[in-house]
């Protein structure tokens, strides 16, 4: 499997396992709800990556924390590590920015993130790239060192996730391979939070709903000590019970994306029949 196909396979499974058809919500946080989470070295937004309205509210909170002078930095996973945008004014054009970035446009559209990033830039606030390189996919799925980073449950967990995230027609020999990717790109989206905390501010990170699932992702390679909340932008009401849960500090109800199968289109592309979960019951 080429570099490329990898990358194509990788955005299919955020795609499937961010997908979701219930009924829109409020479209903003309030406020207060962000303030709720400072002080904090991070907060960790999760969202579902083709809902529009969830890269809306990344913009709001960007703009919020920049007017307040708490944030440190913006951090993405759609953009790879040691990519930034230190070196531009907040008067740098897009081109320039792509650049910096190393935007590829393939997997994560410009139209879609330029707002929200051009936003930080334009407050004079540094946007670094958080996600593993492509040029280590290959040999991250070949060391089973990245086997050993989570607890047990936890990894078997993972690995759930990567059957389901590829509509159960991953062949159980790439299952551990897929899970080592998942397992590298938290850490690689860890350790740029990290770097780019700063005393008194907060680094803001956007990723994949799964990224920022406490019990499972990037929370799991943070140091000790190190104060990060964890946001789900979530299409479905809530119920209060579930808000106590271990993954995420906060629920902020948003507008879900158009309803597709992904699993359908996946399935076509294999050529095997689609009988596998429809995406909204997927993780």
């Amino acid at each position: 499997m080429t570099v490329t196909s990898l990358w194509t396979v990788a955005a299919v499974i955020v795609l499937i396992g961010c997908a979701a058809t219930a009924p829109p919500q409020t479209s903003y946080p309030d406020p207060g709800q962000i303030r709720q989470l400072l002080p904090a070295d991070a907060i960790l937004l999760g969202e579902q990556h083709d809902a529009p309205d969830h890269q809306r509210i990344h913009r709001f909170v960007v703009e919020t924390l920049a007017a307040e002078r708490t944030l440190a930095a913006l951090a993405l996973e759609m953009a790879s590590q040691g990519q930034s945008t230190e070196m531009l004014g907040p008067d740098a054009d897009e081109d320039l920015v792509r650049a910096a970035l190393q935007w590829n446009s393939g997997p994560w559209s410009w139209t879609v993130y330029g707002p929200v990033v051009m936003a930080a830039v334009r407050a004079g606030v540094p946007v670094v790239g958080a996600n593993l390189p492509a040029a280590r996919l290959r040999e991250t799925m070949a060391d089973p060192v990245f086997d050993m980073l989570l607890p047990g449950p936890a990894l078997k967990a993972q690995q759930q996730r990567i059957r389901l995230g590829h509509c159960n027609l991953l062949p159980e020999s790439q299952v551990a391979p897929m899970a080592r990717i998942q397992i590298a790109r938290d850490i690689s989206m860890a350790q740029t939070v990290v770097k780019a905390a700063l005393p008194g501010k907060t680094v803001l990170l956007l990723a994949g709903s799964s990224h920022v699932d406490r019990t499972l992702g990037i929370a799991q390679h943070l140091p000790p000590g190190f104060n990060a909340k964890t946001v789900l932008l979530h299409a479905e009401q809530v119920p209060d019970a579930a808000k106590n849960r271990a993954e995420f500090d906060q629920f902020w109800p948003a507008k879900p994306a158009p309803p597709v199968d992904y699993c359908a289109d996946f399935s076509a592309r294999r050529g095997k029949p689609a009988s596998v979960p429809s995406p909204e019951k997927m993780p």
